[in-house]
């Protein structure tokens, strides 16, 4: 996933393996160290990996986030939605956060649509922390009573 130009044109960009790996690792250990990172996506019917969506809060970084990357070859399926659905609840409801950030890039369109079908709405537009290589961007929010205020959404 992190060596298609395409998925991560909005996240950074393309990594080389040896970078990807470090990535890997950082979302392994921050689940030993925090107790919460990102998931994997797995589709049901075929068992294969797709993507990872989850909580996340590097140091640093603005706010207590949830973030999403999905393949490719999977865009358009709904999995983000789904996914960062199931991952939001399980942050307020385990890790017991007030509020849930997305930041994203003004020109990814789609994971802009993600955050509105999830009921985020635009807080406004910051840097990034470093080492980040993108220099703003939107900072999505909502609250945990809005969150549950909102009406229920279909993935698809």
């Amino acid at each position: 996933m992190m060596a298609d130009e395409e998925v991560t044109r909005h996240i950074g960009g393309v990594q080389p393996r040896p970078i990807a790996w470090r990535g890997f690792v950082a979302v392994a250990g921050a689940w030993m160290i925090q107790g919460f990172s990102m998931f994997s996506v797995i589709e049901k019917s075929t068992g294969l990996w797709v993507g990872r969506v989850g909580p996340w809060v590097p140091e640093g970084w603005p706010g207590n986030e949830v973030g999403w990357a999905i393949m490719r070859s999977h865009w358009g399926r709904g999995y983000a939605v789904e996914a960062a659905t199931a991952a939001v609840d399980w942050a307020f409801e385990t890790l017991g956060w007030d509020d849930v950030l997305h930041t994203i890039n003004p020109q990814n369109f789609a994971s802009k649509a993600v955050a509105r079908r999830l009921g985020g709405h635009l807080s406004g537009l910051a840097p990034l922390p470093e080492p980040m290589a993108q220099p703003m961007a939107e900072f999505w929010r909502q609250s945990r009573e809005r969150w549950y205020a909102r009406p229920r959404i279909s993935a698809c």
